[in-house]
């Protein structure tokens, strides 16, 4: 719905019901978004770092440890392959995550600011990605995969330019 509101159209492959999460949007449709967003509220929204989503998915300060965002059970918290009739649902029908935030395993993956790269075998808090590359981070898993995709752990990437339709956006702020 937001996306619509801000970019006149839906690229969805899935529509119908505007509570779904918008897909087949690549990370440069995101910047595009953010800046169109940014321009109308006067905000500063933007993707979030591959540490902030994996932070926010295990539930922050708040986390009890689960291996999905808000649970153990997969089908309490996400959308996936044994559950979604393979198609994206509105979002909000599943249970929360310790910060009340919802989806962030199952629906759709979601692109992160970063570029993809190993991570540092130093203990670090709040690590930044590596400051170039050629794919983009995306984390969350989706309706199409099983469970070991949706761990709150799982990362994947592309090219920012890619566009698929498990693959959406999440904002920061």
């Amino acid at each position: 719905e937001l996306w619509m509101a801000v970019m006149g159209t839906n690229p969805s492959n899935f529509k119908g019901n505007t509570q779904r999460p918008v897909e087949m949007v690549s990370w440069g449709d995101c910047q595009t978004f953010i800046s169109k967003l940014n321009a109308l509220t006067g905000e500063n929204f933007r993707l979030p770092t591959e540490t902030q989503w994996e932070y926010a998915a295990r539930g922050g300060s708040k986390s009890r440890g689960y291996l999905y965002s808000g649970s153990n059970s997969l089908d309490e918290v996400a959308w996936y392959s044994e559950n979604s009739g393979y198609k994206t649902h509105a979002v909000k029908t599943k249970y929360p995550n310790e910060l009340g935030l919802y989806d962030m395993s199952g629906n759709v993956y979601e692109w992160c600011q970063d570029w993809y790269g190993d991570y540092s075998s130093a203990a670090v808090t709040n690590p930044a990605g590596p400051s170039s590359g050629t794919y983009r981070v995306y984390r969350g898993g989706s309706w199409s995969d099983d469970a070991t995709y949706c761990r709150a752990a799982y990362r994947r990437c592309k090219t920012p330019v890619i566009r698929f339709i498990y693959l959406g956006v999440r904002l920061a702020l």
